[in-house]
């Protein structure tokens, strides 16, 4: 598989069943197009802290944690016939997935419809200001 810009579907995922369904339908338009799945997700600033066990010290931060959840779902979706990278950005969901989009030139950014519906939507979505803000296609998955 190719790993050229401008083949890619960029998703964003959060650790949450709706994201889980949304990444998974993802990577199954990636495989039918042949494109390379690019799981993301986002986290607020990269805030540290340092965990000590016995005389060993572990410096643990959101980036890592954010890094660690885009990489075990990236696990879960790989298969024959499909690369999947991953990756984590620091500010609002629609804002790491528009500009993952950019920096990879993607054709496609995976959303799941989650709060499009009812006072969720008068509030706003991560898939409604990806849909007005995106620069491609926006793939909305229905999550619900």
């Amino acid at each position: 598989m190719m790993t050229d810009m401008g083949n890619v579907i960029v998703v964003g995922v959060d650790g949450s069943d709706t994201a889980a369904r949304a990444a998974e339908a993802a990577a199954v338009l990636a495989v039918a197009t042949q494109r390379v799945l690019h799981v993301v997700t986002a986290y607020d600033a990269d805030e540290s802290y340092t965990i000590g066990v016995g005389s060993d010290r572990y410096v643990v931060s959101s980036m890592d944690r954010a890094e660690h959840l885009a990489e075990t779902i990236a696990a879960t979706l790989r298969r024959p016939g499909l690369e999947v990278t991953s990756g984590a950005g620091v500010g609002k969901p629609h804002d790491v997935l528009i500009e993952e989009a950019k920096r990879l030139d993607a054709d496609v950014i995976a959303v799941g419809n989650r709060r499009m519906q009812g006072a969720g939507r008068l509030l706003g979505s991560i898939a409604n200001s990806v849909a007005h803000q995106a620069p491609c296609d926006v793939y909305i998955v229905k999550t619900t």
